[in-house]
């Protein structure tokens, strides 16, 4: 197996610092407002990691931190008149639940930075005392300089990093590019007792603190998104480095690419900021999942709605493929299965062997769907439906736990009646060819009659101008989206929208 990493920019055979164990610490969420989908895109790469690790044999230790106390969720208690735990942990549950639906695995370890002041508080007593920092009046200060090393992992020098750098009003740091590892308590402000003072963990030295705890050092992955290079990890490796007898903290650096919205950054002042599990709401998880799974985790990555609609198609794909497989009863073909399997199976492995190369890894299980007839012609069926089984649970999208989600959309697009015409649906964007102008006044026939016989063919036409109205609305479409509503409102039909999707009743 072979892994990029960050701190030497080149793949390197991995191994691990003690036999058959693997210590991650993967930089988790601060729950001062909503998860998005740029946070599910690194935790959903390193639960690949993690689950790849284990089918290789190793004992696998995952660390993912909680930043439950910051600037952010001070904030927002202050501005709500909430306390900041309710606030913190209303999202953080809500997190959690859309961890779970997109099938990542809890962690092995959770750390609030909150439970591990005392750890926070140690390890900064050993910064000071060594010289890395210093006290002044409004907090305890790390002294960059102090680590000749410090801009390694990003590629900055300090001359680079003084442009633009200043100290704030209230500030009392003696360099404008040293960090706070403790800010002294201001009003109104949560605080914990320390030798120096009242007050709470600066960001940075939570996760040193932690890692250090929890897995000792040095450990040998430490993970997170793109953006937290510089400077939550470049600070991260100066104070912890700084107390130990050599480097590295840790031996390998992993960082997933930037995820854009429509092309954009993600931001609610560009309109484009949607919380995690309202897309979650809207779209079948696993489709999500398989998205990212056809990036390589480095690259950057546009999110669109067509996208997700592409991936919820190939998604499909694998489950009809995978059925099939199952549904031959065994013995049926003669041929050489293991020959056919050896076609696609040591490819999948190389691929993850490849610095976790999900898309190359999902061009093979979509070449094996493809094949699906030659396959079960030459008796390989049986042993593809567990190729595909064993590889598509490796990636966190198992055949056997589908979502709701996508077994409705199937059977409403599957065929329906309009009218006493049939109907085939293959694809979502077929959608707007079956309800033609034409349609609808058909349409209105066959709602008519269907809602006193409850006709299974009819009542599927009713669930599938509320996708049809769905997918209006997260396109932005508002003026089809009330078309479809209005024409189901004069066939008798009352929709009412809910939280995750919409309702329909016979009106009156």
């Amino acid at each position: 197996m072979r892994l990029f990493n960050t701190r030497t920019r080149s793949v390197e055979p991995f191994a691990p610092l003690r036999d058959g164990r693997v210590r991650i610490y993967v930089c988790g969420l601060t729950p001062s407002a909503e998860a998005h989908i740029g946070h599910a895109r690194s935790f959903l790469f390193f639960d690949v990691l993690r689950r790849y690790l284990v089918y290789l044999g190793y004992r696998v230790d995952l660390v993912r931190n909680v930043t439950d106390i910051d600037d952010r969720s001070i904030e927002a208690a202050r501005q709500s008149g909430g306390d900041w735990r309710e606030i913190v942990g209303g999202y953080y549950a809500s997190f959690q639940r859309s961890m779970r639906r997109l099938h990542v695995l809890d962690p092995d370890h959770e750390p609030h930075a909150t439970a591990y002041v005392p750890q926070i508080l140690e390890m900064i007593e050993e910064l000071v005392a060594t010289g890395h920092a210093y006290v002044v009046e409004d907090g305890v200060y790390f002294r960059v300089r102090s680590f000749p090393r410090y801009g390694a992992l990003s590629g900055r020098n300090l001359d680079e990093l003084l442009i633009g750098a200043r100290i704030a009003p209230g500030e009392g740091k003696d360099d404008p590019l040293d960090f706070a590892l403790w800010k002294f308590v201001k009003p109104g402000e949560p605080s914990w007792p320390s030798p120096w003072g009242p007050g709470r963990p600066g960001w940075h030295i939570e996760c040193s603190a932690m890692a250090r705890e929890l897995l000792g050092e040095p450990f040998d992955i430490h993970g997170g998104g793109y953006d937290l290079i510089f400077p939550h990890h470049e600070n991260e490796i100066a104070q912890s480095e700084s107390l130990l007898p050599a480097p590295p903290m840790a031996n390998v650096w992993m960082h997933g690419g930037l995820l854009l919205f429509d092309g954009r950054k993600m931001s609610k002042s560009l309109g484009n900021f949607e919380p995690l599990s309202a897309l979650l709401d809207r779209h079948e998880p696993q489709a999500i999942r398989l998205l990212f799974l056809q990036t390589g985790y480095r690259k950057p990555m546009n999110f669109t709605e067509d996208s997700i609609d592409g991936a919820t198609t190939a998604l499909r794909r694998l489950l009809a493929a995978y059925d099939a497989f199952r549904a031959v009863p065994a013995g049926e073909a003669e041929g050489d299965p293991q020959g056919l399997i050896d076609e696609f199976a040591p490819r999948f492995f190389a691929a993850l062997d490849d610095d976790v190369n999900t898309s190359g890894a999902m061009s093979v299980l979509f070449e094996l769907a493809a094949a699906q007839n030659r396959v079960i012609a030459g008796g390989a069926a049986s042993a593809a439906a567990a190729f595909m089984h064993q590889a598509m649970d490796l990636l966190g999208i198992s055949p056997v736990q589908r979502s709701a989600p996508i077994e409705a959309a199937a059977t409403v697009s599957s065929s329906f009646q309009v009218g006493g015409a049939d109907y085939v649906v293959e694809a979502p964007q077929d959608v707007d060819a079956v309800l033609s102008d034409a349609a609808f006044a058909r349409l209105r026939e066959a709602l008519d009659g269907a809602v006193e016989l409850d006709g299974e063919p009819k009542a599927q036409a009713v669930e599938l101008v509320i996708v049809a109205r769905a997918q209006a609305k997260s396109a932005k479409d508002f003026a089809r989206a009330d078309r479809l509503r209005d024409a189901l409102k004069a066939a008798g039909i009352a929709v009412t929208d809910l939280k995750n999707g919409a309702s329909w009743t016979v009106a009156g």
